[in-house]
């Protein structure tokens, strides 16, 4: 893990800290990669936080996001204490097995789905993954089966 401070920013709506070069240089090593999002881990004012690390208008930004910490819109030009290391766990999220079962079933819905970008199926996979309850999880599945055969 690497430490630094930082001032937090704001690019739109969204609270950010530009992440130092040497820091930088660190993360693309431990992940083998210099591009592309990057999982990450560390703490923030010593709380855990799990991110990903993205490059925007040719800078990489650690976004702090409300779980990160804690009214961070409310928080610009506060300065911070940041732990960052390349997060190597595996972050994958299973489809929910009802939906996976919906998608068998319906041929179309599942060519569909699988015709999308990697990222809309995993923005899906998520939102359903994430659901508390059985009927809003039955519900959903529905929807997005009906959405994926055309159906608004």
């Amino acid at each position: 893990m690497q430490k630094f401070r930082a001032t937090i920013e704001i690019i739109g709506i969204n609270p950010f800290v530009f992440v130092p070069e040497k820091i930088l240089h660190f993360i693309f090593k431990q992940a083998d990669k210099s591009k592309g999002p990057i999982p990450i881990c560390g703490t923030v004012n010593e709380k855990p936080y799990k991110q990903t690390l993205v490059k925007f208008r040719g800078e990489w930004r650690l976004y702090i996001n409300a779980s990160i910490l804690k009214n961070s819109p409310e928080r610009i030009g506060e300065s911070i204490t940041i732990t960052m290391g390349f997060d190597s766990s595996d972050r994958t999220t299973k489809p929910n097995p009802e939906f996976t079962k919906a998608l068998n079933k319906n041929p179309e819905a599942k060519i569909a789905f699988r015709n999308l970008r990697p990222s809309r199926q995993n923005e899906i996979v998520r939102y359903i993954s994430s659901l508390k309850t059985k009927e809003s999880r039955d519900r959903n599945i529905a929807r997005a089966i009906s959405n994926l055969c055309g159906n608004d």
